[in-house]
């Protein structure tokens, strides 16, 4: 059974950083692509960033670049997101999720398996 936990979610001043992780079980996610969305209250969910590893590709939303870092652990299966200079509107609860199908990775992808999400609040 495929399991994906995230945690490090909080509440964090507008500025600090958090770092989130995705703990895979039942799957192992090295060579597949992975990704990080967020959802805020009556917003829709949005992708924040993507990683195939394979070929060390990367993509980020408009609104994160430069301030949030994508990362992978393939021996611990694990996957990170490393929060900076966060901002009121990255509040949001923050999902991992993994694509089955090897052939492309982007950021509006679909995905095939999702946790259950960790919530980050900012203050501001």
């Amino acid at each position: 059974q495929v399991q994906l936990v995230e945690s490090g979610g909080g509440s964090v001043q507008a500025g600090g950083s958090l770092r989130l992780s995705c703990a895979a079980s039942g799957y192992s996610i090295s060579n597949k692509c992975v990704g990080w969305f967020r959802q805020a209250p009556e917003k829709e969910r949005e992708a924040v960033a993507v990683i195939y590893m394979p070929n060390r590709f990367t993509s980020y939303a408009d609104s994160v670049k430069g301030r949030f870092t994508i990362s992978q652990d393939n021996p611990k299966n694990m996957l990170y997101l490393q929060m900076d200079s966060l901002k009121p509107e990255d509040a949001a609860m923050y999902y991992c999720a993994v694509r089955v199908a090897e052939n492309i990775c982007h950021l509006n992808v679909p995905m095939d398996y999702w946790g259950k999400g960790t919530l980050v609040t900012i203050s501001s």
